[in-house]
């Protein structure tokens, strides 16, 4: 792993009124044009992140040159292999946690921030009130492919929490803020002692579920909200299911098995998780038609997964 440091530009520096500080965080694999396009709308913040960092993984299309080159202002860390997006996010939680940031807002490079989304997640804690501080805020993240909007991504989707706290909920809602269970790694903005106190997340995810292991952890016994002024847009390709992913459905099947045995969700909602890896590998399989193919996909999955083997 290679550290390069750049001197930040002034317009880095500026902080809230509040005299909060915030370091983004951009994990990338493999999409320089969307990397290019992701660090342009972190510049053309509102709010002006106090640092930048652009995690690398093991990128082999000239997105190291292109940080290098066009952005910098940036930190860039490039990593020697590929980490997954779990690697990457560890890795850059990690650095904005050791320099003492109070925020980290962290984002895949596909995911382009509206110029306000920064400026609205962190207004958000001046209308909270009487709620329970916030430790996480997540943007609203919609799907385009490139020529329309879409909707939300059906893979940002956050879950609210509501189960035993509707007074909670009740509050949150009547304020635009709906509290949080969990949320993805899709502009989210994470408090530094929340990351002190629980962690980092776990690399040997590699990538799926990792997002939502994270943000359930933290959101067990901690508070967080949703934040639908603060916009943001994932441009995949397709607003794809994971059942959709291929031969990457093993990490659905073997990261589903990795989380039931974590302590982030509650007995019930480990109950509710399972049935939903379940329900998944039944479209995966039908959708593949049960070739061998995906009958090996899946069996290698549960294998790693009762073994919590990383493979």
């Amino acid at each position: 792993m290679s550290l390069r440091r750049r001197r930040s530009l002034p317009s880095m520096l500026m902080s809230a009124p509040s005299g909060l500080t915030v370091c983004a965080v951009v994990i990338t694999h493999d999409r320089r044009a969307l990397l290019r396009e992701c660090l342009q709308a972190i510049e053309a913040q509102t709010r002006q992140a106090d640092a930048l960092l652009v995690v690398d993984n093991a990128s082999s299309d000239g997105s190291v040159d292109l940080v290098r080159e066009e952005f910098p202002q940036a930190e860039l860390m490039a990593l020697q292999r590929n980490e997954g997006s779990a690697g990457g996010f560890h890795e850059g939680l990690k650095w904005g946690l050791e320099r003492g940031y109070d925020w980290v807002w962290v984002m895949d490079g596909d995911c382009i921030p509206t110029p306000t989304a920064l400026e609205r997640l962190l207004d958000a804690l001046d209308q909270l009130d009487d709620l329970p501080t916030a430790v996480m805020l997540a943007s609203k993240v919609l799907w385009t492919d490139g020529t329309t909007v879409n909707g939300m991504h059906p893979q940002n989707i956050p879950a609210f929490k509501i189960g035993g706290e509707m007074d909670l909920f009740t509050a949150g809602m009547e304020r635009g803020l709906p509290p949080l269970r969990v949320a993805t790694f899709a502009s989210v903005l994470f408090k530094r002692e929340v990351i002190a106190k629980h962690g980092l997340p776990l690399k040997h995810y590699f990538m799926w579920s990792d997002d939502t292991e994270y943000t359930a952890r933290l959101m067990r016994d901690n508070h967080g909200y949703f934040v639908p002024s603060s916009v943001a847009y994932h441009k995949s390709p397709t607003a794809h299911a994971p059942w959709d992913c291929g031969d990457r459905f093993y990490y659905a099947v073997r990261n589903g098995l990795f989380f039931l045995r974590t302590d982030s969700y509650r007995p019930k909602e480990r109950v509710s998780h399972g049935l939903i890896v379940a329900e998944q590998t039944r479209r995966y399989l039908l959708t593949e038609r049960f070739s061998p193919h995906s009958l090996r996909i899946v069996a290698r999955g549960l294998k790693d997964g009762l073994l919590r083997k990383a493979a």
